[in-house]
């Protein structure tokens, strides 16, 4: 019973009220850091500013490493490839106004690859908004477009449900980014608040009338593909896929950048359905009579910008299965759509028996030994000293299988796509979205992740300088990445394109570069120039052999812009068609 007392008078008995033990005051800051832990947050990454002091102090004595970074637009790219790799959201700080401003790149990778991924920004007080004060963002109006929730928290008892909701909307479905508001007044204030439980991935199955359907409609086919990509994967479930393409002798390719989800090595392996695919690969998947489209989207760079496919219903049979219903016959209808998760989905296609002797086998080896005629460099020549085919070969021979090759956006990633095998899981890190300056934030990233693996980052001279600053960062916490600088002076990716419209009338695409390898070395890290073939390998050695983070400063011929052709040969092509 709790006893009342009436003013003046004697003491009384009053009904005891039915309630909990009182929940210990917190602060909204460390409320919401000691959400994080529960999430199993353990590492983020920020850009610090006054409009979030409150947490910054929070975390000083949690178990979080706080990596502090150069420009928020690296932090969200090193938040985004770890949420890529491991299906748990990357975790960023930024601040108001301009600091969420230079994140906006990194939230648009995780909105166009599928990454899930929280950042979490500063606010002005509660008191002043709607006043555009010093640096007032409306957040939602901003990145409605962009994010999958956009959320504002105002009371700080509401910290646990909001942050559970913000974990569990960036995993599920169709990942992708979450932006989390936090008023500076809201993070100091107090407040009563039950914790709450750590969010999980849900994992969608197909129905066995769905797996009966697929395997009917796929035993009846002659000439079927298989293509894998999109987020959701596991290192189970790829290994659940090669399984089942083994059984069946299917031949698989993977989309743009998600090479990493079949090994390019197994006899199954049908190239990558990208930028620069190869032709041949474009003829099987326009003449195949099935298409079996597993966890990606079919969107501009799979489908050959909406060419490979006839809108709403593909000429081929089209199976699609994807974690989000939503996604499923938006743009093209399937004959089988399959609501499922690419983890679930793999592991009960193994359970499908195969035919004992498929009708495409031969189909399926054609694939692969035209995959490895294409992707073998040795017999790629191009103008310069420096032969990049060479370059590659030596890299396939000498770093470890399992090396986890991080790039940016830019025609140099071609030699990485087609020339690199990825045949481990979590070993390739690159943006669907074609965002510059992404490889060397991944690398950063993915090498917290991953210290006892080697991690290389390919750059172009413009792709790295737009976040090159954070190889400070790898300094900073003396990780000990590889960058690979192609440099040929110029936005290569962008004149590539003017000269087949504009021939020679080149505009805005030339670059003046810095001396890269002393910028290496100005950060305190290793740094290397490469001019001709023969000083790439001892140069990649001392690299590798430094303990640092290193950078190895290519110079490219101009006239080598593709693995295929030359600047000269666009602009003759164009002027010859009258461009």
């Amino acid at each position: 019973m709790k006893r009342a007392r009436k003013d003046n008078g004697p003491a009384i008995l009053a009904p005891a009220m039915s309630e909990s033990p009182a929940l210990p005051p917190r602060t909204g800051a460390h409320i919401l850091v000691d959400q994080l832990l529960i999430q199993g947050v353990r590492q983020l990454f920020c850009v610090p500013g006054e409009s979030y002091l409150a947490v910054l102090d929070a975390l000083h004595d949690a178990a979080i490493q706080v990596v502090v970074c150069r420009q928020e637009g690296g932090a969200a790219m090193m938040a985004e490839a770890q949420g890529k790799l491991t299906g748990r959201p990357g975790i960023c700080f930024v601040t108001r106004g301009p600091g969420i401003s230079n994140a906006m790149a990194g939230i648009h990778i995780a909105r166009q690859d599928s990454t899930p991924l929280i950042v979490f920004v500063g606010q002005v007080a509660r008191g002043v908004l709607q006043r555009e004060a010093f640096q007032e963002v409306d957040y939602t109006a901003l990145f409605g477009h962009f994010a999958k929730w956009v959320v504002q928290i105002d009371d700080a008892a509401r910290i646990p449900e909001l942050v559970a909701r913000a974990f569990h909307v960036a995993m599920n479905g169709r990942p992708g980014p979450v932006v989390v508001a936090l008023p500076e007044d809201m993070l100091t204030e107090s407040a009563s608040a039950a914790d709450a439980l750590a969010s999980l991935a849900l994992e969608t199955a197909p129905g066995e009338q769905a797996l009966a359907t697929l395997a009917a409609r796929l035993a009846a086919a002659r000439r079927p593909m298989v293509l894998v990509g999109g987020a959701r994967w596991s290192e189970q479930a790829v290994r659940d896929t090669i399984e089942f393409a083994t059984r069946w002798q299917l031949p698989v390719a993977t989309t743009f950048r998600r090479q990493m989800l079949f090994p390019a090595d197994h006899p199954c392996h049908a190239g990558d359905l990208g930028i620069g695919t190869h032709p041949k690969l474009l003829q099987r998947l326009r003449a195949a009579d099935l298409v079996l489209a597993i966890g990606t989207r079919l969107g501009d760079v799979p489908s050959q910008g909406y060419t490979l496919w006839d809108i709403p219903v593909p000429g081929q049979a089209l199976i699609h299965v994807y974690p989000d219903a939503e996604e499923l016959g938006r743009v093209y209808q399937p004959q089988l759509a399959i609501h499922a998760t690419p983890a679930a989905m793999a592991a009960a296609l193994l359970r499908l028996p195969a035919p004992a002797d498929p009708a495409w086998i031969d189909h399926t080896q054609a694939a692969h030994a035209d995959q490895l005629a294409w992707s073998d460099p040795t017999h790629i020549t191009i103008p310069g000293e420096l032969q990049l085919g060479a370059v590659m070969q030596h890299l396939r021979e000498a770093l470890p299988a399992d090396t986890i090759v991080c790039s940016g956006a830019g025609n140099f990633t071609t030699w990485v796509h087609r020339f690199w095998p990825f045949t481990r899981w979590a070993s390739q890190l690159a943006p669907v979205s074609g965002s510059m300056g992404y490889g060397l934030p991944a690398a950063v990233g993915v090498k917290s992740l991953y210290p006892e693996r080697e991690v290389i980052a390919f750059a172009g001279d413009g792709d790295f300088l737009m976040h090159g600053q954070e190889f400070a960062t790898a300094v900073q916490y003396a990780l000990p990445i590889t960058v690979i600088v192609l440099d040929n002076g110029m936005y290569g990716t962008i004149r590539m394109h003017q000269e087949r419209r504009y021939p020679s009338r080149v505009s805005a695409t030339q670059l003046k570069n810095p001396d890269f390898c002393a910028y290496a070395r100005a950060f305190g890290g290793h740094g290397e120039r490469v001019r001709r073939t023969e000083e790439f390998a001892p140069a990649l050695e001392r690299a590798r052999a430094s303990g640092q983070p290193a950078l190895i400063h290519c110079l490219v011929d101009p006239q080598a812009i593709t693995p295929t052709t030359t600047l000269a040969a666009l602009r003759r092509n164009a002027q010859q068609a009258g461009t």
